[in-house]
Protein backbone atom coordinates (compact mmCIF):
# COMPACT_ATOMS: atom_id res chain seq x y z
CA UNK A 1 0.00 0.00 0.00
CA UNK A 2 3.02 2.32 0.81
CA UNK A 3 4.01 2.81 -3.10
CA UNK A 4 0.52 4.19 -3.56
CA UNK A 5 2.50 7.45 -2.47
CA UNK A 6 5.93 6.14 -4.16
CA UNK A 7 6.91 10.02 -5.03
CA UNK A 8 5.16 12.06 -2.51
CA UNK A 9 7.46 13.52 -1.03
CA UNK A 10 9.35 14.76 -3.86
CA UNK A 11 6.22 16.51 -4.78
CA UNK A 12 5.42 17.70 -2.02
CA UNK A 13 9.19 19.22 -2.17
CA UNK A 14 8.39 20.91 -5.09
CA UNK A 15 5.09 22.69 -3.23
CA UNK A 16 7.29 23.66 -0.54
CA UNK A 17 10.06 25.38 -2.68
CA UNK A 18 6.84 27.14 -4.29
CA UNK A 19 5.90 28.28 -1.02
CA UNK A 20 9.23 29.62 0.11
CA UNK A 21 9.21 31.31 -3.28
CA UNK A 22 6.25 33.12 -2.97
CA UNK A 23 7.82 35.06 0.62
CA UNK A 24 11.10 35.55 -0.79
CA UNK A 25 10.12 37.25 -4.45
CA UNK A 26 7.20 39.09 -5.87
CA UNK A 27 3.57 37.25 -5.94
CA UNK A 28 3.81 37.31 -9.85
CA UNK A 29 6.83 35.10 -9.94
CA UNK A 30 5.50 32.74 -7.06
CA UNK A 31 1.87 32.43 -9.07
CA UNK A 32 3.78 31.87 -12.13
CA UNK A 33 5.78 29.27 -10.15
CA UNK A 34 3.06 27.50 -8.89
CA UNK A 35 0.87 27.39 -11.76
CA UNK A 36 4.00 26.89 -14.19
CA UNK A 37 7.04 24.83 -14.34
CA UNK A 38 6.73 23.48 -10.92
CA UNK A 39 2.94 22.20 -11.77
CA UNK A 40 3.58 20.71 -14.77
CA UNK A 41 6.80 18.55 -12.91
CA UNK A 42 3.88 17.33 -10.06
CA UNK A 43 1.53 16.10 -13.09
CA UNK A 44 4.48 14.31 -14.66
CA UNK A 45 5.83 13.17 -11.53
CA UNK A 46 2.33 11.50 -10.60
CA UNK A 47 2.04 10.07 -14.32
CA UNK A 48 5.42 8.56 -13.51
CA UNK A 49 4.45 7.22 -10.05
CA UNK A 50 1.18 5.85 -11.82
CA UNK A 51 3.49 3.80 -14.76
CA UNK A 52 5.39 2.97 -11.87
CA UNK A 53 3.23 1.24 -9.62
CA UNK A 54 1.84 -0.35 -12.45
CA UNK A 55 5.43 -1.75 -13.42
CA UNK A 56 5.59 -2.87 -9.48
CA UNK A 57 2.18 -4.81 -10.57
CA UNK A 58 3.32 -6.55 -13.39
CA UNK A 59 1.19 -3.70 -15.69
CA UNK A 60 2.58 -1.23 -17.67
CA UNK A 61 0.55 1.65 -19.32
CA UNK A 62 2.42 3.34 -22.13
CA UNK A 63 1.33 5.19 -24.36
CA UNK A 64 0.81 3.67 -28.26
CA UNK A 65 0.13 5.57 -31.87
CA UNK A 66 -2.82 3.38 -33.27
CA UNK A 67 -1.54 2.87 -36.18
CA UNK A 68 1.08 -0.01 -34.61
CA UNK A 69 -1.74 -2.12 -33.69
CA UNK A 70 -4.05 -4.83 -35.23
CA UNK A 71 -7.42 -6.22 -34.17
CA UNK A 72 -7.70 -9.42 -32.13
CA UNK A 73 -7.05 -12.45 -34.28
CA UNK A 74 -11.19 -13.40 -33.20
CA UNK A 75 -13.78 -10.74 -33.69
CA UNK A 76 -16.33 -10.62 -30.47
CA UNK A 77 -18.49 -8.00 -31.96
CA UNK A 78 -21.06 -7.84 -34.83
CA UNK A 79 -21.20 -4.31 -35.72
CA UNK A 80 -20.87 -1.66 -33.83
CA UNK A 81 -23.85 0.79 -31.70
CA UNK A 82 -23.56 3.67 -33.42
CA UNK A 83 -25.39 5.82 -31.07
CA UNK A 84 -22.79 4.30 -27.77
CA UNK A 85 -19.36 4.64 -29.84
CA UNK A 86 -20.45 8.07 -30.66
CA UNK A 87 -20.91 8.54 -27.11
CA UNK A 88 -17.63 6.81 -25.93
CA UNK A 89 -15.80 9.60 -28.53
CA UNK A 90 -17.17 12.68 -27.23
CA UNK A 91 -16.45 11.44 -23.89
CA UNK A 92 -12.77 10.35 -24.70
CA UNK A 93 -12.70 13.76 -26.56
CA UNK A 94 -13.51 15.67 -23.40
CA UNK A 95 -11.97 13.99 -20.70
CA UNK A 96 -9.49 12.00 -22.36
CA UNK A 97 -9.13 8.07 -22.14
CA UNK A 98 -10.08 6.84 -18.33
CA UNK A 99 -9.25 3.14 -18.67
CA UNK A 100 -6.50 1.72 -20.71
CA UNK A 101 -6.64 -0.85 -23.44
CA UNK A 102 -5.20 -4.37 -23.57
CA UNK A 103 -2.65 -5.32 -25.87
CA UNK A 104 0.17 -7.88 -26.46
CA UNK A 105 3.10 -7.85 -28.75
CA UNK A 106 2.16 -9.01 -31.87
CA UNK A 107 2.62 -13.20 -32.27
CA UNK A 108 4.42 -12.65 -35.78
CA UNK A 109 5.00 -9.41 -36.61
CA UNK A 110 7.61 -7.31 -34.47
CA UNK A 111 7.40 -3.87 -33.55
CA UNK A 112 3.56 -4.36 -33.62
CA UNK A 113 0.95 -5.21 -31.29
CA UNK A 114 -2.24 -6.61 -31.30
CA UNK A 115 -5.39 -5.77 -29.31
CA UNK A 116 -6.83 -8.04 -27.10
CA UNK A 117 -9.62 -5.79 -25.50
CA UNK A 118 -10.30 -2.16 -25.98
CA UNK A 119 -11.44 -2.15 -29.71
CA UNK A 120 -13.27 0.65 -29.87
CA UNK A 121 -11.03 2.71 -27.56
CA UNK A 122 -8.40 2.51 -30.31
CA UNK A 123 -10.36 3.20 -32.89
CA UNK A 124 -11.53 6.60 -30.84
CA UNK A 125 -8.07 7.39 -30.36
CA UNK A 126 -7.20 7.00 -34.73
CA UNK A 127 -10.17 9.34 -35.61
CA UNK A 128 -8.90 11.64 -32.85
CA UNK A 129 -5.51 11.78 -33.98
CA UNK A 130 -3.65 11.14 -30.48
CA UNK A 131 -2.12 8.07 -28.97
CA UNK A 132 -3.99 5.23 -26.71
CA UNK A 133 -3.09 4.24 -23.74
CA UNK A 134 -2.65 0.78 -23.11
CA UNK A 135 -1.17 -2.55 -20.83
CA UNK A 136 1.21 -4.65 -22.53
CA UNK A 137 1.21 -8.27 -21.25
CA UNK A 138 2.97 -11.10 -23.35
CA UNK A 139 0.10 -13.66 -23.69
CA UNK A 140 -0.28 -17.17 -25.63
CA UNK A 141 -3.45 -17.30 -27.65
CA UNK A 142 -5.26 -19.14 -24.93
CA UNK A 143 -4.86 -16.41 -22.54
CA UNK A 144 -5.47 -13.76 -25.04
CA UNK A 145 -8.85 -15.80 -25.64
CA UNK A 146 -9.76 -15.67 -22.15
CA UNK A 147 -8.99 -12.33 -21.05
CA UNK A 148 -10.74 -10.83 -24.16
CA UNK A 149 -13.84 -13.59 -23.12
CA UNK A 150 -13.99 -12.17 -19.54
CA UNK A 151 -13.71 -8.70 -19.95
CA UNK A 152 -16.60 -7.98 -22.75
CA UNK A 153 -18.61 -10.82 -20.34
CA UNK A 154 -18.09 -8.37 -17.29
CA UNK A 155 -18.68 -5.20 -19.09
CA UNK A 156 -21.96 -6.85 -19.77
CA UNK A 157 -22.33 -5.35 -23.49
CA UNK A 158 -21.99 -8.10 -25.64
CA UNK A 159 -25.41 -10.16 -26.88
CA UNK A 160 -26.39 -13.20 -26.49
CA UNK A 161 -25.94 -13.91 -30.38
CA UNK A 162 -22.35 -12.31 -30.21
CA UNK A 163 -21.28 -14.76 -27.64
CA UNK A 164 -22.91 -17.05 -29.63
CA UNK A 165 -20.83 -16.66 -32.58
CA UNK A 166 -17.94 -15.85 -30.79
CA UNK A 167 -18.01 -19.29 -28.97
CA UNK A 168 -18.69 -20.74 -32.68
CA UNK A 169 -15.44 -19.51 -33.77
CA UNK A 170 -13.70 -20.15 -30.61
CA UNK A 171 -14.32 -24.00 -31.10
CA UNK A 172 -13.77 -24.29 -34.79
CA UNK A 173 -10.38 -22.96 -34.05
CA UNK A 174 -9.66 -25.64 -32.21
CA UNK A 175 -10.06 -24.71 -28.85
CA UNK A 176 -11.62 -26.71 -26.07
CA UNK A 177 -15.36 -26.30 -24.40
CA UNK A 178 -13.48 -25.59 -20.78
CA UNK A 179 -11.30 -23.13 -22.82
CA UNK A 180 -14.55 -21.70 -24.07
CA UNK A 181 -16.40 -21.62 -20.47
CA UNK A 182 -13.72 -19.98 -19.13
CA UNK A 183 -13.50 -17.07 -21.75
CA UNK A 184 -17.60 -16.53 -21.71
CA UNK A 185 -18.03 -17.31 -18.10
CA UNK A 186 -20.91 -19.65 -19.03
CA UNK A 187 -21.55 -23.41 -17.36
CA UNK A 188 -22.48 -26.65 -19.93
CA UNK A 189 -25.86 -25.42 -20.74
CA UNK A 190 -25.77 -21.59 -21.42
CA UNK A 191 -22.27 -22.98 -23.85
CA UNK A 192 -24.37 -25.53 -25.27
CA UNK A 193 -27.76 -22.97 -26.24
CA UNK A 194 -25.16 -21.09 -27.58
CA UNK A 195 -23.12 -23.48 -29.77
CA UNK A 196 -26.38 -24.95 -30.89
CA UNK A 197 -28.11 -21.39 -32.18
CA UNK A 198 -24.84 -20.28 -33.78
CA UNK A 199 -24.82 -23.61 -35.56
CA UNK A 200 -28.27 -24.11 -36.80
CA UNK A 201 -29.70 -20.19 -37.42
CA UNK A 202 -27.85 -19.94 -41.28
CA UNK A 203 -25.11 -17.58 -41.77
CA UNK A 204 -26.73 -15.46 -43.79
CA UNK A 205 -29.67 -14.63 -41.47
CA UNK A 206 -27.23 -14.23 -38.38
CA UNK A 207 -25.83 -11.10 -40.56
CA UNK A 208 -28.45 -9.81 -41.54
CA UNK A 209 -30.15 -9.66 -37.84
CA UNK A 210 -27.23 -8.38 -36.74
CA UNK A 211 -26.06 -7.98 -32.99
CA UNK A 212 -29.82 -7.71 -32.09
CA UNK A 213 -29.59 -5.53 -28.99
CA UNK A 214 -32.26 -6.46 -26.56
CA UNK A 215 -33.34 -9.92 -27.57
CA UNK A 216 -32.49 -12.72 -25.35
CA UNK A 217 -31.65 -16.18 -25.50
CA UNK A 218 -35.19 -17.59 -25.27
CA UNK A 219 -36.17 -15.81 -28.51
CA UNK A 220 -32.79 -16.81 -30.44
CA UNK A 221 -33.95 -20.58 -29.15
CA UNK A 222 -37.48 -20.04 -30.82
CA UNK A 223 -35.94 -18.95 -33.96
CA UNK A 224 -33.61 -21.75 -34.36
CA UNK A 225 -36.67 -24.37 -33.61
CA UNK A 226 -38.46 -22.65 -36.60
CA UNK A 227 -35.13 -22.89 -38.83
CA UNK A 228 -34.25 -26.57 -37.81
CA UNK A 229 -36.81 -27.57 -40.54
CA UNK A 230 -34.43 -27.39 -44.26
CA UNK A 231 -37.54 -25.49 -45.73
CA UNK A 232 -37.67 -23.10 -43.17
CA UNK A 233 -34.48 -22.53 -43.28
CA UNK A 234 -34.12 -21.85 -47.12
CA UNK A 235 -37.48 -19.60 -46.15
CA UNK A 236 -35.54 -17.56 -43.26
CA UNK A 237 -33.08 -16.89 -46.09
CA UNK A 238 -35.33 -15.09 -48.39
CA UNK A 239 -36.84 -13.09 -45.90
CA UNK A 240 -33.87 -11.43 -44.19
CA UNK A 241 -33.66 -10.00 -48.43
CA UNK A 242 -37.02 -8.89 -49.02
CA UNK A 243 -38.07 -5.17 -48.55
CA UNK A 244 -40.53 -5.92 -45.82
CA UNK A 245 -37.70 -7.22 -43.68
CA UNK A 246 -34.99 -4.50 -44.63
CA UNK A 247 -37.14 -1.57 -43.90
CA UNK A 248 -37.08 -2.35 -40.61
CA UNK A 249 -35.81 -0.14 -38.32
CA UNK A 250 -34.61 -1.61 -35.52
CA UNK A 251 -32.73 -5.44 -34.63
CA UNK A 252 -36.08 -6.28 -32.62
CA UNK A 253 -38.55 -5.16 -35.06
CA UNK A 254 -36.35 -6.68 -37.42
CA UNK A 255 -36.19 -10.11 -35.57
CA UNK A 256 -39.51 -9.88 -34.65
CA UNK A 257 -40.65 -9.51 -38.48
CA UNK A 258 -38.47 -12.47 -39.13
CA UNK A 259 -39.67 -14.80 -36.33
CA UNK A 260 -43.56 -14.19 -37.22
CA UNK A 261 -43.18 -14.78 -41.23
CA UNK A 262 -41.61 -17.77 -40.45
CA UNK A 263 -44.36 -18.89 -38.01
CA UNK A 264 -46.84 -17.93 -40.64
CA UNK A 265 -45.09 -20.02 -43.27
CA UNK A 266 -45.32 -22.88 -41.03
CA UNK A 267 -49.07 -23.18 -40.23
CA UNK A 268 -49.62 -22.36 -44.07
CA UNK A 269 -47.55 -25.45 -44.67
CA UNK A 270 -49.54 -27.32 -41.71
CA UNK A 271 -52.79 -26.29 -43.79
CA UNK A 272 -51.68 -27.53 -46.92
CA UNK A 273 -49.87 -30.54 -45.63
CA UNK A 274 -53.85 -31.41 -43.95
CA UNK A 275 -55.22 -30.76 -47.49
CA UNK A 276 -53.04 -32.97 -49.32
CA UNK A 277 -53.71 -35.75 -46.73
CA UNK A 278 -53.93 -39.32 -48.48
CA UNK A 279 -57.57 -40.18 -49.03
CA UNK A 280 -58.48 -44.11 -47.99
CA UNK A 281 -61.22 -46.48 -48.73
CA UNK A 282 -62.05 -50.09 -47.41
CA UNK A 283 -65.00 -51.89 -47.48
CA UNK A 284 -67.20 -52.99 -44.55
CA UNK A 285 -65.30 -56.10 -44.28
CA UNK A 286 -61.80 -54.82 -44.47
CA UNK A 287 -60.75 -57.65 -46.32
CA UNK A 288 -59.43 -54.61 -48.92
CA UNK A 289 -57.52 -51.03 -48.03
CA UNK A 290 -57.15 -48.48 -50.74
CA UNK A 291 -55.02 -45.11 -50.35
CA UNK A 292 -54.56 -42.56 -52.59
CA UNK A 293 -52.00 -40.35 -52.58
CA UNK A 294 -52.54 -36.97 -54.50
CA UNK A 295 -49.11 -35.67 -56.46
CA UNK A 296 -48.68 -32.59 -58.32
CA UNK A 297 -49.34 -34.45 -61.86
CA UNK A 298 -50.55 -38.01 -60.45
CA UNK A 299 -52.15 -40.33 -58.35
CA UNK A 300 -50.58 -43.10 -56.51
CA UNK A 301 -52.92 -46.10 -55.15
CA UNK A 302 -51.87 -48.87 -52.71
CA UNK A 303 -53.39 -51.55 -51.87
CA UNK A 304 -52.66 -53.42 -48.54
CA UNK A 305 -54.80 -56.26 -46.40
CA UNK A 306 -55.37 -59.48 -47.01
CA UNK A 307 -57.30 -59.09 -50.40
CA UNK A 308 -55.30 -55.77 -51.58
CA UNK A 309 -52.95 -57.65 -53.81
CA UNK A 310 -55.61 -59.62 -55.68
CA UNK A 311 -58.08 -56.31 -55.95
CA UNK A 312 -55.50 -54.52 -57.39
CA UNK A 313 -54.57 -57.00 -59.73
CA UNK A 314 -58.55 -57.81 -60.83
CA UNK A 315 -58.80 -53.89 -61.63
CA UNK A 316 -55.59 -54.03 -63.43
CA UNK A 317 -56.99 -56.26 -65.90
CA UNK A 318 -60.41 -54.40 -65.93
CA UNK A 319 -59.15 -50.83 -67.10
CA UNK A 320 -60.71 -50.86 -70.32
CA UNK A 321 -64.60 -51.80 -68.96
CA UNK A 322 -63.64 -49.97 -66.22
CA UNK A 323 -62.51 -46.63 -68.23
CA UNK A 324 -65.63 -46.99 -70.41
CA UNK A 325 -67.98 -46.76 -67.72
CA UNK A 326 -65.49 -43.52 -66.36
CA UNK A 327 -66.10 -42.27 -69.93
CA UNK A 328 -69.81 -42.63 -69.74
CA UNK A 329 -70.35 -41.28 -66.29
CA UNK A 330 -68.87 -38.07 -67.53
CA UNK A 331 -70.31 -37.74 -70.74
CA UNK A 332 -67.40 -38.09 -72.78
CA UNK A 333 -68.03 -40.16 -76.00
CA UNK A 334 -66.45 -42.31 -77.94
CA UNK A 335 -64.96 -40.40 -81.72
CA UNK A 336 -63.93 -42.73 -84.40
CA UNK A 337 -61.71 -42.03 -87.17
Amino acid sequence: MARKNLLAHITATIGDDAERGANSDTEARASYTRRGASRSMIQSLDELAETSMRILDGDTIIALDPVELDGSFVADRIGDDDQAYSSLKEAIRQSGQSTPILVRPHPSDDGRYMIVFGHRRARVARELGVKVRAVVKPLADIEHIIAQGQENTARADLTFIEKAIFAGKLLRSGLSKDVLKSALTADDSLLSRMLSVADVVPDVVLDALGSAKGVGRDRWEELKKLVLNPAAAARARELVQEEMFLSQTTDETRFQHLVVALKAAQKAGKRAKQKSAPAAWMPADQSVSVVARQKPNSLVMEFGNPKGKSFGKWLSGNMDSLFEQYSKANGEQETGD
